[in-house]
């Protein structure tokens, strides 16, 4: 085949008509991936998310005002530690000066009585991170 000087996207290049179309292909792919941003990783996080939060539900309820064994979720991201009106958490939870963030969250589910010595939560953490991560994902979405 006859190599053909070819501008591709401002970039001068020697290639096959075949091969120029074939970048041409892998330009846009990887051009409508980048526009597509995160949103498409984190919904299906979130759905893994929602399955390992079945576990978290036997003492949680993410309705606003509602608690169980555990304080409600509502609300969760941006909340100080230790402050839903009604639940009587421990002191060692209200003193720890927590702010619930993705990185705080993190750590805490990892290890609870750990990062909070004298919680009150039973739950020995968790310790696969793509369930943590995914369990966070669900989290943003279902305590707004």
């Amino acid at each position: 085949m006859e190599l053909t000087k070819r501008k591709l996207i401002g970039i001068s290049m020697l290639t096959e008509p075949t091969f120029s179309m074939m970048m041409i292909g892998i330009m846009m792919l990887a051009l409508m991936t980048m526009m597509m941003g995160p949103g498409s990783a984190e919904a299906q996080d979130a759905k893994a998310g929602e399955a390992v939060f079945r576990q978290c539900a036997a003492c949680h309820t993410l309705e606003a005002g509602k608690a169980k064994i555990g304080p409600s979720l509502h609300g969760l991201f941006g909340r100080k530690a230790g402050t839903v009106e009604g639940f009587s958490y421990s002191e060692a939870m209200k003193g720890s000066g927590i702010v619930w963030d993705e990185p705080s969250l993190a750590d805490y589910l990892k290890a609870p009585k750990k990062v909070v010595p004298g919680t009150k939560m039973t739950f020995p953490g968790l310790k696969d991170e793509t369930k943590l991560d995914n369990l966070i994902a669900y989290l943003k979405q279902a305590t707004q």
